[in-house]
């Protein structure tokens, strides 16, 4: 569901999703016509949506409620409604707010902190740092939401052991029922791709990219998480859960470090 375009941070350096796009939030007459239109189309068979774009926590409550309210009118099998949102997104909503939300049905909140290394976030202007992020997924926790939350593996660059030990460490803190795993893609265009070509960043070796991800397993204490690292970008797709299949997914990892577990081919990556 369409609600905002763009993304109004819209700074991180890897980042290409929005940058041909300036950010605004849609009129609500608009969106609230959206949803009429899914509902006569689709209405019997939806169970989730997503609401859209890049930070979408950001809209005012004057959107988001009767956006909500609709959602159930329209869509009356709908079992979850979800976002984007950065931690400030977070941050800039009150604890009656987010349980508002939370009780309107937005009960699902999509976070990519990319790193729990608070240097590695300031290199990719993440705009939030490990402590921010913190504070965001406690404040969602108490209001009623559930987490998934996104790592980067390799855009720590060469702190790709602190990268993983932090980040290790922000997925105990902020305690996901989801947690995955992607892989840094150089986009052309990017200011990250400007910094590799000047010599100052690179994607670190695919085994130490496998040591990152073994590291972040290996540490991580969430209560119980889902976790999957199935995107495209990944060399190991692994599936499993936290805390609970910990050694057999490290055994993984460990299998495709010594050869004996097969990785995606680079061709077979997409992208």
């Amino acid at each position: 569901m369409q609600a905002t375009i763009g993304c109004s941070w819209n700074h991180c350096t890897y980042c290409d999703m929005y940058r041909d796009k300036q950010y605004r939030v849609r009129d609500l007459d608009e969106v609230l016509r959206d949803v009429d239109d899914a509902g006569r189309a689709h209405g019997p068979r939806v169970d989730k949506v997503f609401v859209a774009d890049g930070d979408a926590l950001g809209m005012p409550m004057d959107h988001w409620l009767p956006l909500l309210e609709r959602v159930r009118a329209r869509l009356p099998r709908v079992r979850q409604v979800s976002s984007y949102a950065m931690a400030r997104n977070v941050g800039h909503k009150s604890d009656a707010e987010l349980a508002a939300l939370a009780d309107a049905g937005l009960t699902m909140l999509y976070v990519g902190p990319e790193s729990g290394d608070d240097v590695t976030l300031r290199r990719v202007a993440k705009g939030d740092g490990f402590a921010e992020h913190v504070e965001a997924a406690a404040r969602a926790h108490a209001a009623g939401m559930r987490l998934s939350i996104i790592a980067l593996l390799g855009i720590g660059g060469e702190r790709w052991r602190e990268h993983a030990e932090q980040t290790a460490r922000l997925v105990t803190e902020m305690d996901p029922a989801y947690f995955s795993a992607l892989t840094v893609t150089v986009v052309p265009g990017t200011p990250l791709a400007t910094l590799r070509a000047r010599g100052k960043f690179e994607v670190p070796p695919v085994p130490d990219l496998l040591r990152e991800l073994r590291e972040m397993i290996r540490l991580a204490r969430p209560t119980r998480a889902v976790f999957r690292t199935n995107h495209a970008s990944n060399y190991l797709p692994l599936a499993g859960e936290l805390p609970a299949d910990r050694d057999r997914l490290v055994a993984l990892i460990d299998g495709a470090i010594e050869g004996r577990v097969p990785l995606r081919p680079e061709g077979a990556r997409g992208l």
